[in-house]
């Protein structure tokens, strides 16, 4: 991958999460911390989880040249509210957007070093981070569904927040 590659990785990327953030916006605030399925993740947890690891510190990491455990119990403690969770999404793609403005062809042909006991080019990162986002949204749309909820179509680009919406085609 080069960097006009990531750049339009990256914009889908950046729509997809705005779909992302509406989801989030629509766990109801009085089940942030429950089991809507019952043995996997409290919401907040997969959120956070999403955003912490899979957003934020993978492309930093990748970026920086090597990937660390964020630490999602520290992080989940600080979220007391809905509106704690969303701005701390807010927060965690603003922090990777910037990282990623910094990327050059030579550093995504870079090796990060990892946590996992193997090291990749960083372009893997964006990889990483693309196929989590996937997991991880479906995962929640799933959460929803089961709390009652009425989600957005994954493609519903159109009706993001305007920094998540698609851009004219002269901006792109």
């Amino acid at each position: 991958m080069n960097k006009a590659q990531l750049d339009q990785k990256w914009d889908h990327m950046r729509q997809m999460n705005g779909v992302a953030i509406r989801c989030v916006e629509l766990i109801p605030e009085s089940k942030l911390d429950s089991h809507p399925i019952p043995n996997m993740r409290t919401p907040k947890e997969l959120v956070v989880h999403l955003y912490a690891m899979s957003i934020r510190e993978v492309i930093e990491g990748s970026a920086r040249g090597d990937v660390t455990d964020a630490d999602e119990k520290a992080i989940l403690a600080g979220i007391k509210t809905k509106a704690d969770l969303v701005q701390y999404c807010r927060d965690a793609w603003a922090a990777a957007d910037k990282a990623t403005q910094t990327m050059t062809d030579a550093k995504l042909m870079a090796t990060v070093k990892t946590p996992w006991g193997m090291d990749f080019p960083a372009s893997v990162g964006y990889g990483i981070a693309y196929d989590e986002l996937v997991h991880h949204r479906g995962q929640l749309y799933a959460y929803l569904r089961q709390m009652g909820a009425e989600v957005p179509s994954m493609w519903d680009f159109e009706h993001n927040a305007p920094e998540y919406a698609p851009r004219a085609k002269s901006e792109a």
